[in-house]
């Protein structure tokens, strides 16, 4: 029930309103002042430069024109894109699967936080990144990212929940700010996530049209218009139903690469032909029950044309040779406009009736002496006489590839898929369409991210593209806790929240695909680390000693605040020294002390208190590249001096770390 407004009709909104109808492009959003807490108050508002021009018929003058694409607050979040936190990542064993041996990630926590946190040990590590934000229709939930506060107070909360604990607000279309809130909320996080990209590596991003065409503007600004890959147009075959004008039935993936220019040299953009495996398998079974050839051909064509799944590429591979291989006929005519040159006119003779057969108006595609190469090899097609002008043979076992279309079809859901596995989740991303691009772009061992994991589509399709091809692809998925609506499906079944969702998921999973491809068992990772964003492990003193009298010091004897495990501190030391999340980890005791041995030595870490001179040299005579300990843990002055001694006696070069 609404409440009744109890004042009379704001005119300017409603003159605002009606000239937006008339002039569509002086409408803009605009900062109309501030609240007591500093928040801006954002309005729909008049561009008076646009509208005197829409209303003259000359140039008027005004500010010098330039190309720009800008928004109320853009440099507020290229701010908050680029402020530290002081924040760490804790590990959770009891809510992973497998903690020691996967090399996968599921880390809770909003998304800019983790993208921060991940920018030094992941730069330039991900192959991928694939995700599926908020598409901000007006229902949508966008990340309520703080811009009211000054560096220096932003500096100082990093972006702490409000005193609700919300850090989601719904963007309706009525609130003024709704392209605002949405542009403000991708912006630093794709700037951020740009950092993370190897150099041939891409991120493919899930749209629809509402926000269609500032997504690629913020993409041409980010990582330039030369690294643009294209935009996939998904054709969903599902109109929706709502619509007042045309029903969109698709949605958009639009593609960036973080170097065009290098990516393309180094991998050509192609997909594996989706059905070409089963087309191999189709024709040997017809040749093997098939009195001949001919009865091959004439089954195994009219199989081909009956395939309603098959592209029209795939469907001209109708033929079967002599020797078993599936084929097509292509041209071999000259391609382009010129002429070419004379060696391309030689002509071909028949090698029954010994004539020279047509050539094409612009000559052959090749020289001679390939041409000859491909009659040698059994790769020119003849017609019955020399009248016919000779084709090239492609063989699929040889074009297994194909380029990736503009063009996706496909009007599924996994909505049944994810009822199997027991998860409620809606409108989830399509398994078998992120497997194909994760195929298309990645290699067996890359990384990729989705830093709107849902419930953990992305997971899914890497273990399943992991199992069918025994690759070893790593994923690192990344989701605010949000809690699951009161009336949900979700929270009738016991999840809280949607990491909740999505960690269940990937166990499912896993599960469920190690059942269905036993042979991977060996090799399969369907595990994950579990991490979570909390504030750091360190007291503020070991920030802002200065700030502390010197008496009151004695209050702070450990800066390490007493919650924190050793575990905790390791890492937070990975994180600051780059040491990938997923790297092993092994606890081992010297000298009565406990010591973690990361990724085969590269890092020793010891956190224990009262470490003698014999423990510091044990570490040290197995060469670590990093060494850390705690300022505090030295078992005695004369330990403490003698270290850095030690170290130069027995491993000159590792890099020596206290806490």
């Amino acid at each position: 029930m609404e409440k009744l407004k109890m004042h009379s009709v704001n005119k300017v909104d409603e003159n605002i309103e009606k000239i937006g109808a008339l002039f569509p492009n002086a409408l803009t959003e605009v900062i109309k002042g501030y609240r007591e807490d500093g928040s801006a108050i954002i309005e729909p508002a008049i561009d008076f430069d646009v509208l005197r021009q829409e209303l003259s018929s000359f140039v008027v003058e005004g500010p010098e024109e330039r190309y720009q694409f800008t928004w109320p607050d853009k440099k507020k979040s290229i701010l908050l894109a680029n402020a530290p936190i002081a924040k760490t990542l804790r590990p959770c064993h009891e809510e992973s699967v497998d903690f020691e041996k996967t090399e996968n990630l599921y880390i809770e926590g909003d998304n800019l936080d983790v993208l921060k946190l991940l920018k030094e040990t992941y730069l330039g590590q991900v192959k991928m990144i694939y995700i599926d934000p908020p598409y901000n229709t007006g229902n949508d939930f966008v990340y309520e990212d703080d811009f009211a506060q000054d560096t220096d107070e932003y500096l100082a909360n990093s972006g702490q929940y409000d005193e609700e604990g919300n850090r989601l607000v719904q963007n309706m279309e009525s609130n003024g700010r709704f392209h605002t809130d949405w542009l403000n909320m991708i912006y630093p996080r794709l700037k951020l996530a740009k950092d993370l990209l190897t150099d041939d590596g891409v991120i493919l991003i899930n749209m629809d049209e509402n926000e269609i065409s500032n997504l690629q503007k913020i993409c041409y600004e980010i990582f330039g218009n030369a690294n643009e890959l294209g935009t996939i147009v998904w054709d969903k075959r599902n109109p929706k139903g709502d619509a007042k004008g045309i029903s969109a039935q698709h949605e958009y993936i639009v593609l960036f690469a973080r170097n065009k220019e290098f990516l393309t040299t180094r991998h050509p953009i192609i997909r594996p032909k989706k059905n070409a495996n089963k087309m191999l398998t189709k024709a040997t079974q017809l040749l093997n029950r098939s009195s001949s050839l001919v009865e091959a051909n004439s089954d195994y064509a009219k199989w081909v044309n009956s395939q309603t799944d098959l592209s029209g590429g795939e469907k001209a591979y109708n033929r079967i040779d002599e020797n078993g291989n599936v084929y097509r006929p292509v041209s071999m005519a000259w391609p382009n406009k010129k002429k070419a040159p004379d060696d391309y006119f030689i002509p071909l003779i028949h090698p029954v009736t010994g004539k020279s057969c047509p050539i094409p108006e612009r000559g052959w595609r090749n020289p001679s002496a390939t041409m000859q190469d491909l009659i040698k090899k059994g790769m020119i097609l003849f017609g019955k006489d020399e009248t016919t002008q000779p084709n090239r043979k492609y063989l699929l076992k040889d074009n297994m590839f194909e380029n990736i279309p503009s063009l996706l079809y496909y009007g599924g859901s996994d909505d049944d898929l994810l009822k199997e596995l027991g998860i409620p989740f809606d409108t989830p991303k399509v398994v078998d369409i992120v497997a194909e691009h994760v195929l298309s772009f990645t290699s067996s061992d890359d990384i990729v991210l989705d830093f709107f994991s849902g419930s953990a589509t992305t997971a899914h399709a890497i273990m399943q593209l992991n199992s069918e091809h025994r690759s070893n692809r790593k994923f690192i998925m990344v989701q605010l806790p949000e809690e699951t609506d009161e009336k949900s499906e979700a929270l009738k079944a016991g999840y809280k929240n949607i990491c909740e969702i999505g960690k269940e998921r990937i166990h499912s999973a896993g599960k469920k695909i190690l059942e269905e491809h036993p042979e991977a068992a060996d090799k399969l990772d369907i595990g994950f680390r579990v991490l979570k964003v909390d504030t750091t492990n360190m007291q503020d003193v070991y920030y802002n000693p200065a700030q502390y009298e010197q008496d009151k010091m004695l209050l702070f004897a450990d800066n390490i605040k007493p919650d924190r495990t050793p575990e905790d501190l390791l890492f937070q030391v990975m994180l600051d020294l780059g040491v990938l999340l997923s790297s092993k980890i092994e606890e081992t005791i010297i000298g009565g002390k406990m010591v973690f041995n990361v990724a085969e030595g590269y890092l020793l870490a010891c956190f224990d208190s009262n470490v003698t001179s014999e423990v510091i040299t044990e570490i040290a005579r197995k060469q670590p590249y990093y060494a850390v300990f705690r300022d505090s843990s030295m078992a005695s002055d004369s330990v403490a001096t003698n270290f850095e001694q030690i170290f130069e006696t027995y491993s000159p070069t590792t890099v020596r770390k206290v806490l």
